[in-house]
């Protein structure tokens, strides 16, 4: 028991570190009590290997946070006014408490009124993400959705090309699925951000799609819609639109989701492909540098993927977009982790498909962005 997280007004700082369990979440865990529009409360600092996420915790939640530290990590110490106590916890789950005196330090906690925004906190009261099971009725994050979790929140991406856009905002988002970045970019654009925002997911599942609007309607998501369509051929909503989402649509469907774009002159672009299986079925050995790659399955498969990604870039390139190349997250969650982040900036060109044309003749592979956008 970390009794002295009981009366919190007497810690300064807490931290956690080595963590037991290999499917711990977070390697380290850091407890800071900080003062926030004055007042006192506890910023959680909770680090995975390639990223931070941070939540304000209230003094009188210090208790909860206690037990879900206990017991899980080597170390835990807290920092007192006049001492630090250590709690060191062996792999056979028996703990050792340490007390060490030190010199007084400063109580007064520091100010700290700007903390990094993320699109969704942990705590963060959004209804909608309790009935799409990212969140427990508590606001704490159910623990088989760290993944998605994360995901969601990497596309902060989007907030930092769209932080500067004036006026109203129509996004498109293909191959939506249970649609939880959907929810959660509308709750952030119109609740947070107070944009007026039309946000539209795309599925070829009907009992999904009727699912996610009647949960639109049951939270007053007025300008949240959700329509049965293959991306493929269906028509679409066509009048003027700001932003293409698209997050793991499967395989061709991502090639769909950005010709559209491409086609209706959309400004901004994220997209985080995902089932890259079109070149790896078609690949073979051509006589040039790529052969080498080809020889083994799980390679071929990798570096087809990899070719893919990187074809859609240039394409994209081509019609006229800034392309940033990105880690969506890190492969421990995610196999499928890049993310295409595009923002239209100039004219079309024909700067690479030249390239691109000479590798599809070359290895005798198919790639759907380039035949809708080159013929």
């Amino acid at each position: 028991m970390i009794k002295e997280l009981q009366q919190p007004d007497g810690v300064l700082k807490v931290t956690a570190s080595g963590p037991l369990s290999k499917d711990s979440p977070y390697n380290r865990i850091v407890l800071r009590k900080t003062v926030v529009r004055g007042k006192t409360v506890f910023q959680a600092e909770m680090y995975t290997s390639t990223q931070v996420f941070h939540s304000n915790v209230q003094l009188t939640d210090a208790a909860s946070w206690a037990s879900r530290l206990e017991g899980n990590y080597k170390q835990i110490c807290v920092s007192q006014p006049t001492c630090d106590v250590t709690y060191l916890t062996s792999k056979k789950g028996v703990t050792t408490r340490i007390v060490r005196a030190t010199a007084a330090k400063n109580v007064r906690p520091e100010q700290h009124n700007r903390v990094k925004k993320y699109i969704l906190n942990e705590g963060d009261d959004v209804p909608a993400m309790v009935d799409l099971g990212i969140f427990t009725k508590e606001g704490k994050v159910v623990a088989g959705m760290y993944d998605k979790f994360r995901q969601i929140n990497r596309f902060t991406e989007l907030d930092d090309v769209l932080k500067n856009h004036v006026g109203s905002l129509t996004l498109l988002d293909f191959g939506c699925g249970k649609s939880y970045l959907t929810f959660i970019v509308y709750h952030y654009l119109t609740n947070v951000r107070k944009i007026d925002a039309k946000v539209i997911g795309y599925d070829l599942k009907a009992d999904v799609v009727e699912d996610c609007n009647a949960l639109a309607a049951k939270y007053g998501y007025a300008n949240l819609h959700f329509a049965v369509a293959d991306v493929s051929r269906d028509k679409l909503y066509e009048e003027h639109i700001d932003a293409v989402l698209s997050l793991h649509a499967c395989d061709t469907a991502t090639d769909h989701a950005l010709a559209f774009a491409v086609k209706h002159n959309v400004p901004y672009v994220f997209s985080v492909p995902c089932c890259q299986h079109e070149v790896n079925g078609g690949i073979s050995a051509g006589g040039g540098d790529l052969d080498v790659l080809l020889k083994y399955g799980i390679v071929k498969e990798r570096v087809s993927a990899l070719l893919t990604d990187t074809i859609r870039a240039m394409l994209l390139e081509d019609a006229g977009y800034k392309v940033d190349v990105l880690e969506f997250v890190d492969l421990a969650h995610t196999p499928k982790n890049v993310m295409l982040r595009c923002v239209k900036t100039g004219k079309p060109s024909d700067r690479n498909a030249p390239r691109i044309k000479e590798l599809i003749e070359k290895y005798r592979f198919e790639q759907t962005l380039y035949r809708l956008l080159k013929g």
